[in-house]
């Protein structure tokens, strides 16, 4: 089980769009707003302003999903995190606000409208939590 990683952006929420071109970095590795756009307007009911691009990019590194690197005249964003890191983290901090409800009740709820599917899942993640205590020397 891999552990969170100890980066994490300044804020975690992105917008759809934000989302999108997020994603298209990720694919890239490394992007410059003209492969962004291009990416983009490879749908041909899309209209994005070339700055829309930019402006979204630049706000993406404001909040610390992305780096800004400038090579010769070019300016090229990466991602900070892999996309499987920010899945981890977005699910814990989910996890971590729906443990803060702190009503037994609430969460009792929530488990008995769990279908059979989610409820094997559940025991799985319990089973996988024991098993990685237990290798810490925890009980």
């Amino acid at each position: 089980m891999a552990p969170l990683p100890d980066y994490r952006p300044k804020q975690l929420s992105v917008g759809p769009l934000e989302a999108e071109i997020l994603s298209i970095v990720w694919e890239l590795s490394s992007a410059t707003v003209k492969d962004v756009h291009d990416r983009i307007l490879t749908d041909p009911n899309r209209e994005l302003a070339y700055t829309s691009v930019t402006t979204v990019l630049r706000r993406l590194t404001e909040k610390g999903w992305l780096a800004c690197d400038k090579q010769g005249k070019a300016f090229y964003w990466r991602p900070l995190l892999t996309k499987k890191q920010a899945e981890m983290i977005k699910a814990h901090d989910q996890l971590q606000r729906f443990l803060a409800v702190g009503n037994p009740d609430v969460v009792a709820a929530f488990a008995d409208s769990l279908d059979e599917a989610a409820s094997e899942q559940i025991e799985a993640i319990a089973k996988r939590i024991q098993a990685a205590r237990e290798a810490r020397g925890e009980k």
